[in-house]
């Protein structure tokens, strides 16, 4: 797939009428409230605004770390081929979340995770799975840029070697320029592809990062806080790369950015103190949240 992309400049000037509109809802004014304000102890839903399949759902999500507990009883559906926003005050347990998905957890020391999550309708957490397989479907960019110490072209090759995708060098070739144009990467770097993944920019390192993410062919790509180490300018080219990826990806994304979160998602879930308190669709919880906690964040009352 070719994807021509324009300069960082254009970016940001092709996206500030969504990045105006997000303003004006966001922050600008208060939200509208048409109901009731709910401070009930269960999550608040509002039904998607369009038809959508679920291929990743949890049930019932809980996470200890030790004796303590993170995460209380998270029920979700992610929406195929759209974004998901996890919003809320740091420590909220968005990452925490987020790491169930591709069982990241499981490096952590003492972490036990109960409930269910399925992909596809397969049990993510039954001991048969392989996990290896499961995080090449489930592919993850992180706060930082952590582009590996190898070339631009090992980078993106890295993933699919290991997994055996590509049975020649054209084949594995032709994976990397693929990613790489997908990423919106390739023109800048084509000439540059032996040189180290290391030496670009911060907006660059980050796209080499979703290159890698998605040159192993996943299903899901977990974001978590993926423009939190760039510039604004930086920010508008990632965030206009993941408006096109979620026509190919189930994107979920972890922000600290409410405008962030109205700009690319369609669905928004809003975290805090380990507990699911509202989701549904972005304009929903942005403009008319049901629960008073969520208005409360929006506005800035609690953060």
């Amino acid at each position: 797939m070719t994807s021509s992309h324009p300069s960082d400049a254009q970016a940001v000037s092709a996206s500030s009428s969504a990045r105006d509109a997000a303003l004006h809802d966001v922050g600008a004014t208060k939200p509208v409230l048409a109901n009731p304000l709910t401070e009930k102890d269960e999550t608040v839903r509002s039904p998607d605004l369009e038809t959508r399949e679920y291929r990743l759902q949890a049930r019932d999500v809980c996470v200890f770390y030790g004796e303590k507990q993170a995460l209380f009883d998270v029920s979700l559906d992610v929406p195929e081929k759209a974004v998901t926003s996890l919003i809320g005050p740091s420590g909220c347990g968005k990452t925490t979340f987020l790491r169930c998905i591709n069982r990241m957890n499981d490096t952590i020391e003492g972490c036990r995770v109960t409930g269910k999550i399925t992909l596809d309708g397969e049990d993510i957490y039954d001991p048969s799975l392989d996990v290896v397989e499961l995080r090449s479907r489930v592919g993850m960019v992180f706060q930082k840029p952590n582009p590996f110490p190898k070339s631009i072209y090992e980078n993106v090759a890295y993933g699919p070697r290991i997994h055996g995708l590509a049975r020649s060098r054209t084949e594995m070739d032709e994976i990397v320029e693929a990613s790489l144009k997908r990423a919106g990467l390739w023109s800048e770097v084509k000439d540059r592809l032996r040189e180290s993944g290391t030496g670009l920019s911060g907006g660059q390192q980050q796209r080499l990062c979703i290159a890698r993410a998605i040159a192993v062919s996943p299903e899901v790509i977990l974001m978590d806080e993926p423009c939190s180490a760039l510039d604004p300018i930086a920010t508008a080219v990632i965030e206009e790369l993941i408006d096109e990826l979620r026509a190919h990806y189930t994107i979920i994304i972890v922000t600290h950015s409410m405008q962030q979160a109205a700009r690319v998602s369609q669905k928004t879930a809003f975290f805090h103190l380990g507990k699911l308190i509202e989701e549904g669709p972005t304009e929903v919880i942005m403009q008319t949240p049901r629960h008073k906690k969520t208005q409360d964040y929006i506005t800035g009352r609690i953060g």
